[in-house]
This record gives structure tokens, sequence and C-alpha cells, in this order.
């Protein structure tokens, strides 16, 4: 049983701090191994780091792969603002637009989920 629901939300670019991302993928990561209700969202300057880590030949695919089925997707706004739209979809992951074309941060709290923010 879990006995923690949480969210971890990526903002960072990979660009910017990989080893902020590589944190928040190896926390998510801790929780999904003991067993808890965890989900991973990207967000804002985060969308280019789903397009960068769903690259196979990415130093960090290979988290991406262990957290493929926690991974809820990426802002679909963000992700066309930041020209990564195809490469996500591409990879097989969601184009998030529960808030008007956005992802929605309130749905994960209605959700009951504990937010991570990185």
């Amino acid at each position: 049983m879990s006995q923690f629901k949480v969210a971890v939300v990526i903002y960072e670019p990979i660009t910017g701090d990989s080893a902020r991302v590589y944190r928040a993928l190896k926390t998510a990561l801790e929780f999904k191994t003991a067993g808890d209700d965890v989900v991973v969202q990207f967000d804002g300057s985060g969308a280019e780091t789903l397009a960068a880590i769903s690259n196979p030949e990415n130093p960090m695919n290979a988290l991406a792969v262990a957290l493929a089925d926690n991974i809820t997707g990426a802002c679909g706004f963000c992700a066309k603002s930041h020209k990564v739209e195809s490469e996500i979809a591409d990879a097989g992951f969601t184009l998030l637009a529960d808030d008007n074309g956005e992802a929605s941060t309130r749905k994960l709290m209605l959700e009951g989920y504990q937010i991570l923010t990185y």
C-alpha cells in the first residue's frame, strides 16, 4: 500500500541545471521504488527537459524509461512555446491541456498529491 502521494513537477530546463533535473528524477524513482504513488509532470521550460531525456542518447534517458509509467506528460502550451511538441508526442508522452490548454497543478492537488517542484 502506498504511504505517500507525491507529484514531482519539473520546471527546470535540462540546459539550465541538469543536476536539479537529475535530483528530481531520482527523487521520483525513490518514491516509486518504495511503492508510493508518484507522478512526474513537466511544465514551463521543463517541457524541454522531457523532450531531451526522451532521446535514447541522453544520459538521463534510463531514468525516463524507469519512470515512463509515472510521467503524466508535459504542458501542451509550454511544449508548443518551447518548440518541443513533436519530440514529446513522438516519444509517446501526453501533452497536458487540463487547464485551458495548459497543465493543471490544481488538478494534482485535488487528487491529493503533495507537490515537489524542481
